[in-house]
């Protein structure tokens, strides 16, 4: 059985990659989804659909639309979300996908480090599984084919 996991989180380094790859050696069934993951193609997604926009509020809201339509699509056709927080970048994308998943009921997953447990405690509460590590998200996902 192949499982959908859509990968929610900041974009700015190699964790979705890490997480693919380490599923990939265990030979684990899954695919994964997630944001789109180019910055400059996320920011300009608007424009380049609609045409310039008169000014960077109303860029950010037609990319935003684009980007939250294609998240909402990709999120409620997964299985799972893995939602990583990290230390080094503000997290409110973050945030609002593990929210809607939650709201969605799709079983949920978050990564964060300890120096996170209070800021997300809520989230924490709400989500099926609280880890601190990648590779603790995988022994969740392994288990599920036990």
């Amino acid at each position: 059985m192949e499982l959908i996991v859509y990968l929610a989180g900041q974009i700015h380094d190699n964790w979705r990659e890490e997480i693919i790859n380490k599923a990939k050696e265990k030979n684990l069934p899954l695919k994964f989804v997630g944001p789109q993951t180019d910055h400059d193609r996320s920011d300009n997604i608007g424009e380049l659909v609609l045409g310039a926009q008169p000014g960077n509020y109303y860029k950010d809201d037609a990319a935003s639309d684009i980007n939250n339509l294609r998240t909402q699509v990709l999120m409620q056709k997964s299985d799972i979300v893995i939602g990583l927080f990290g230390d080094k970048y503000k997290q409110w994308n973050t945030a609002m996908d593990v929210s809607a998943a939650i709201t969605m009921n799709k079983p949920t997953i978050i990564i964060r480090p300890e120096s996170l447990i209070h800021p997300l405690k809520e989230l924490s509460n709400r989500a099926n599984v609280t880890v601190e590590t990648v590779d603790q998200a995988l022994q969740v996902l392994t288990y599920i084919y036990e």
